[in-house]
């Protein structure tokens, strides 16, 4: 971001391994007037301080979230601990099974960082169990995606209308 560029609203954070959660997250995107589409390892403090509202999106990777996404609390975690409480966030995790385990990690990092969930977790379950449907690329089917873009709408409606 530049200087002539208007502050974000709406961060979108995302990773992906088999383009579920990236596909998920551009759907977001599209629905968020005005939000900022992020790829993990290009966020940073100032990014995060910019945003005044988070939509994380990732993948759970043995029944954690991705390393890159966690990478990117690990990077940013303290420099912005005490600036951005009481924040809204949401999430998207793409799951080959439940998806609890990365939830659960974000909400522990969201927590410390005093942030205020305002959507219910939305976890789409692509049911990969072998290898091979794990590693595949995935498709994710245009209701999801619909469901993505209101999420991320509702969350920059909240955000503009001053409700979150």
């Amino acid at each position: 971001m530049d200087a002539t560029d208007p502050p974000a609203r709406l961060l979108i954070a995302w990773h992906s391994r088999t383009g579920a959660s990236e596909a998920m997250a551009r759907a977001a995107a599209e629905g968020a007037e005005g939000a900022r589409l992020l790829r993990a390892d290009a966020v940073d403090g100032e990014a995060l301080l910019e945003a005044a509202g988070y939509l994380f999106v990732c993948p759970e990777n043995l029944a954690s979230m991705s390393g890159l996404m966690k990478e990117m609390f690990d990077r940013t975690y303290y420099e912005v601990l005490g600036r951005i409480e009481g924040r809204p966030y949401a999430t998207i995790i793409a799951a080959g099974s439940d998806g609890e385990g990365a939830q659960r990690q974000i909400d522990r990092i969201a927590t410390g960082w005093r942030l205020r969930r305002v959507a219910d977790p939305m976890i789409v379950n692509f049911a990969a169990q072998t290898p091979e449907a794990i590693a595949a690329p995935k498709h994710v089917p245009d209701k999801t995606l619909k469901q993505c873009g209101e999420l991320a709408s509702a969350l920059a409606e909240g955000l503009r209308l001053g409700i979150f």
